[in-house]
């Protein structure tokens, strides 16, 4: 959460009004909604009247909510992308630093990853998590999505996945329809999508298509700006920063790997049995060759 909003709160709170404090409180709580969700439904999730998160930003010195959240989107960018470069000015100040040899790659690219993981660590919502592995272990079908560059941890998600349980899927996996992977599902289950610039547009309308069929929406991106988020019961920003010219995975991989430990921790012995013939199966392939 914004530094300057947590002052601001903590210096009103003994003098708000309930309301004034519930409203507060939730946004604190939720920054990314705050950020990234209209009012209306910021208020419906906090079972509150508009006009109440409407005073308590001119209560705080802001001139409307809309600066409020502005100053939260603010915020949640530096934390993805603290130098605030594009793809295109990593690339040029890539080429620059290593032409004049004054970029220690190897050095400044694992401190980045490493800075990575320590603030989704930090600041990661950990009764948002718990409750969506939850959801997950509960879900009669889990699918996955992810394309371009994300299509790879789909995959890796998926395969872990699998030693636990055979209901996750990879939608429009070698081609398949997504469309046919949505069709069925229901409150019963889960879409999982991951996302990073340039947002992939299927995966944005496949988010819309679920939420209207009832189905609980993952959506795992770097961006508030990510349409996909307006659709999702649980959204994870993931930072991304890197010397590289592309937004680095590693934190990614991170927290989707977190997310199948947990899984792991609620299967139970059914669970540990299939990994076991999983293994087996495994090892009586290999050992067949050709």
């Amino acid at each position: 959460m914004d530094g300057a909003f947590s002052q601001r709160l903590a210096a009103e709170y003994d003098r708000l009004s309930d309301r004034l404090r519930q409203a507060g409180d939730y946004v604190a709580a939720n920054p990314l909604n705050t950020a990234t969700r209209s009012l209306r439904s910021i208020a419906g999730e906090a079972a509150l009247p508009p006009a109440t998160f409407s005073r308590l930003a001119r209560r705080l010195g802001y001139a409307d909510f809309e600066a409020l959240r502005d100053e939260m989107r603010s915020r949640i960018d530096r934390q993805i992308d603290p130098h605030g470069h594009s793809f295109a000015d990593r690339a040029r100040r890539l080429q620059q630093d290593q032409s004049t040899g004054t970029l220690d790659f190897l050095g400044a690219h694992r401190d980045a990853c490493l800075a990575n993981v320590q603030t989704l660590a930090v600041g990661v919502d950990h009764d948002l998590l718990e409750r969506t592995v939850e959801r997950l272990h509960r879900s009669r079908r889990v699918l996955l999505l992810g394309a371009l560059g994300s299509t790879g941890i789909v995959e890796h998600m998926s395969y872990m996945a699998n030693f636990l349980t055979d209901n996750w899927h990879i939608a429009g996996r070698m081609g398949a329809s997504i469309g046919s992977a949505l069709t069925g599902l229901g409150v019963d289950d889960s879409l999982v999508i991951v996302t990073k610039p340039p947002f992939a547009r299927k995966s944005i309308l496949a988010a819309a298509q679920a939420r209207e069929l009832g189905v609980f929406v993952v959506v795992i991106t770097d961006s508030h700006t990510c349409p996909a988020l307006a659709q999702a019961d649980a959204g994870f920003l993931v930072p991304t920063g890197s010397p590289h010219f592309f937004s680095s995975y590693v934190a990614t991989l991170f927290l989707v790997e977190t997310m199948i430990g947990m899984l792991a921790g609620r299967t139970g012995t059914e669970a540990t049995g299939r990994i076991a013939e999983v293994e087996t199966r495994n090892r009586k392939l290999e050992a067949a060759g050709g």
